[in-house]
């Protein structure tokens, strides 16, 4: 009886295996038909580009349909190379699932352009093409390229940083992960160390990096900090501060550790105003523009987008000379009165009157 079961046993298997390879030999096999072509706009387009318009739509691309020998849902790239190039270092300016047109905003085309070696405000030629696979496989390319010319403006300078915000009941924005999150100011010699100066209230912070979400995130207990990579990695301890007043917290996300010690801020003068002043800002040297006050920490401040050019500059108070302070160090830094190094840009700026500290993050919006 027992011989009878195994034997039962392995046919039932050996049936489900065939079964099984039935299933896959009757899989539809789907193969290329016609390749997409670009259909508008027409080679020789030109554009130039206007940095006062970032998020303007600069041309809309269509093209025709691929085909393929089955029903699939098709993936299209439009990708762009410099005139004559062979596509390998191409950049991407758009992927779409199933439709066959796509709006290629100014900031897009220009950091394409620049990105593929483009000077700005200089004509140049590119060669852009569309692609079309199913599931990743089966590519098709487009047999015609068309060239069209851009004139980029001067975008987002190179910029290889992380940034970090606090969240948290003792901090601004309470547990709001997007609501005017105060942002740690970066050692310009350690880009692994923040550094934050100001006030808290009694309660607990965590920081993280991405506004509106809850990962990256670093939290910790007793000088070392805990890492959450995703939002499904369990959810690391908040850091406490135990009364209200001024600390000054650091981290450093190699070593994973941080500091939280107490500042004494009673003598600190509290600014009427905070603004920035240079041949690299929108006053020169004759006027100063005007920065945002905190009204949760009275010596933090802030400056929306604003367009940048070469220079320097420096932070002062009170539209006067008898306080100033200023950098050697692009982007962030501080504690010197030399003029701060800028590249033609737009540039989101933050301020700490405490410790001098800034940073200056590009941004193209």
């Amino acid at each position: 009886m027992k011989n009878i079961y195994k034997i039962l046993i392995a046919f039932i298997g050996v049936l489900a295996v065939s079964c099984n390879a039935d299933a896959v030999d009757d899989r539809p096999i789907v193969s290329a038909v016609s390749v997409p072509e670009i259909t508008a706009p027409a080679t020789g387009a030109q554009f130039v580009l206007d940095a006062d318009k970032p998020s303007e739509v600069a041309t809309k691309f269509t093209w025709s349909p691929a085909e393929y020998s089955a029903d699939v849902v098709v993936k299209y790239t439009l990708l762009i190379d410099k005139k004559g190039g062979d596509f390998k270092s191409a950049k991407t300016l758009a992927t779409t699932s199933g439709v066959t047109e796509a709006s290629i905003l100014a900031k897009d085309l220009n950091q394409a352009a620049i990105d593929l070696g483009a000077a700005t405000d200089v004509v140049s030629q590119f060669d852009v093409k569309i692609t079309s696979s199913v599931a990743g496989a089966i590519p098709q390319e487009g047999k015609t390229l068309i060239t069209i010319s851009v004139t980029p403006y001067t975008g987002r300078v190179d910029y290889n940083f992380t940034e970090w915000y606090l969240v948290g009941d003792a901090t601004v924005s309470g547990w709001d992960n997007n609501k005017g999150n105060q942002i740690l100011f970066r050692n310009p010699k350690n880009s692994n160390e923040y550094k934050f100066t100001g006030f808290f209230k009694k309660g607990y912070f965590k920081t993280i990096s991405n506004l509106g979400s809850w990962a990256p995130m670093y939290g910790g207990s007793g000088g070392t900090l805990v890492y959450r990579g995703t939002e499904s990695d369990p959810d690391p301890a908040s850091i406490e501060i135990t009364a209200d007043g001024y600390y000054t917290f650091v981290m450093d996300v190699e070593k994973l550790t941080y500091k939280l010690t107490p500042y004494d801020a009673s003598g600190a003068t509290l600014y009427a105003t905070v603004g920035i002043i240079g041949d690299s800002t929108p006053g020169g040297w004759d006027s100063s523009t005007p920065m945002i006050k905190s009204t949760f920490n009275g010596h933090i401040w802030s400056l929306g987008v604003t367009a940048l050019k070469d220079g320097g500059l420096k932070f002062r108070a009170n539209d006067s000379w008898d306080v100033s302070w200023g950098g050697n160090t692009a982007f962030s830094g501080g504690g010197t009165g030399d003029n701060i190094p800028v590249a033609k840009s737009k540039y989101l700026i933050y301020f700490n009157d405490l410790d001098g500290s800034y940073l200056m993050i590009p941004n193209q919006e």
